[in-house]
């Protein structure tokens, strides 16, 4: 990341008595934007508004002109109007991205972006939080490139499944009736799909104290009258009967799943003919049809 040096704020530094501050941006996935400053007084500059009341505090800031990844770390108390403790178990800033400045705050049109990149893991002890920041570089540490496997590496929905999951019998929203541990739903009159439609699918939260959470079920059977989905982890939030959920249908990634049930082979993202080790190995024998033909 190249970012031009501020040339008031270098004249600023350059006087030899300078009056400069750090101030932080947080942007959440969702939309939400926290910001913070070490100074005493609030600041408000490049559309952002920095509290200063809030005792976030950053480490030494590493950074390189190379590739390796750029990190520091941010500490902070954790408080009910900034940033909650509830909120951070739910995993609503997991991958928020993080600006800093270092800023002039007598004058805070003098600014420099020194860092931009996203939050890694967040620790919480003693009413406080202890937050990773990662740098831009951060990316090149992901791994690129197609997995020859036969399961589909597609992520059902996404760019390279391409399948539409609004059109109708793939997803379908309704009240919660009743809810045991955030983790098992039961409905009584939830009919319309196949037993396992939605194992593998997921279900989001629509409204409520735990709107825009997530999870990916584990089981959806069919007992009697009654439908069960179970999630493999609790919805980290308060579910109350009666708030909106939706459920979307579960993919096992296997070819047959892909072709029957979504009708989307033409973006399969597996490999189904990959030879097994047996098969890799295999030697010719008058038993078998080891022809170096199609396995299909």
């Amino acid at each position: 990341m190249s970012v031009a040096f501020n040339e008031d704020l270098a004249a600023h530094l350059a006087s030899g008595v300078s009056t400069v501050c750090h101030a932080w941006a947080i942007i959440r996935t969702d939309g939400t934007v926290f910001g913070f400053t070490d100074h005493d007084q609030p600041l408000s500059f490049a559309g952002f508004e920095f509290r200063a009341d809030t005792g976030l505090s950053a480490l030494a800031l590493s950074q390189s002109t190379g590739l390796s990844v750029d990190n520091t770390e941010a500490l902070g108390a954790l408080s009910d109007s900034s940033l909650r403790e509830d909120e951070i178990e739910q995993g609503r800033f997991d991958g928020a991205e993080v600006r800093g400045w270092l800023v002039n705050w007598a004058d805070p049109s003098q600014h420099w972006l020194n860092f931009r990149g996203h939050l890694g893991e967040l620790t919480r002890a003693d009413g406080g939080f202890r937050a990773e920041l990662r740098g831009l570089t951060e990316g090149l540490n992901r791994p690129l490139g197609r997995v020859y496997q036969k399961p589909c590496a597609a992520v059902l929905g996404d760019g390279t499944c391409r399948f539409n999951l609004g059109q109708g019998g793939y997803s379908y929203a309704l009240p919660v009736q009743n809810v045991e541990g955030a983790r098992k739903f039961v409905w009584e009159d939830f009919k319309g799909f196949d037993d396992g439609w939605f194992t593998r699918g997921r279900l989001e939260i629509l409204d409520g104290p735990a709107a825009g959470l997530w999870g990916t079920v584990k089981s959806d059977r069919i007992i009697g009258t009654t439908r069960v989905l179970e999630l493999w982890e609790p919805i980290r939030g308060e579910i109350t009967s009666g708030a909106q959920v939706r459920v979307v249908a579960g993919c096992d990634k296997r070819m047959e799943t892909c072709q029957g049930k979504f009708n989307n082979f033409v973006n399969f993202q597996g490999f189904p003919d990959l030879p097994t080790e047996d098969w890799v190995v295999a030697v010719p024998s008058s038993g078998n049809a080891n022809t170096g033909g199609s396995l299909r």
